[in-house]
């Protein structure tokens, strides 16, 4: 588990999977992927992330509200193994109701977890990657202190869909303690 000021990041509850089936049917949240989540396709990314968050110790942790401990979506860590040109890699990601969105949230989450992959999980390097037109992601992945490493093309999504084009960033364990000094 880890706390911020306003959040905790944990294992997945049953109690989180309502919100989060809701999140996966929700145009707006989903509208930088390809297709929304059927309920049971929810359900299954929350079992497959809690099952790697119990056998690695992290992952995509559910997160929730220290004033009211309501959900609010994912932050977290995923290991990519094989699937990019970058990879072996382990990415950090988000995805929150939209209700919580602008509010810092994102980001107060994700410093948390970028101290956890450097300082625990002792990471030289973490990236974080979306489609091109995901401004807000975008925004957060600088605000964290990221570096654009470049553009590509997401191997999985269909030749000239318009989330096909994708930018990638990293931030290095150096680069992100150097930014806590100052």
């Amino acid at each position: 588990m880890i706390e911020t000021k306003r959040l905790i990041l944990r294992q997945w509850k049953e109690s989180d999977f309502e919100s989060f089936i809701k999140m996966g049917l929700d145009q707006d949240i989903m509208q930088f992927f390809p297709n929304l989540l059927t309920p049971q396709e929810s359900l299954n990314l929350i079992q497959k992330i809690s099952l790697l968050i119990y056998e690695n110790g992290w992952g995509f942790w559910a997160v929730e509200l220290k004033e009211s401990h309501e959900f609010i979506g994912f932050i977290g860590l995923h290991n990519q193994p094989e699937q990019f040109d970058f990879s072996p890699c382990v990415e950090i990601g988000w995805r929150l109701a939209k209700e919580f969105w602008k509010q810092g949230y994102a980001t107060e989450g994700a410093k948390a977890v970028l101290d956890y992959a450097f300082n625990v999980l002792n990471l030289d390097k973490v990236a974080s990657f979306t489609a091109s037109i995901n401004k807000p992601s975008e925004t957060v992945m600088k605000k964290l202190g990221m570096q654009k490493v470049k553009n590509f093309d997401h191997p999985k999504v269909a030749l000239h869909h318009e989330l096909r084009a994708h930018v990638l960033y990293e931030i290095t364990k150096a680069s992100f303690n150097l930014q806590l000094e100052t």
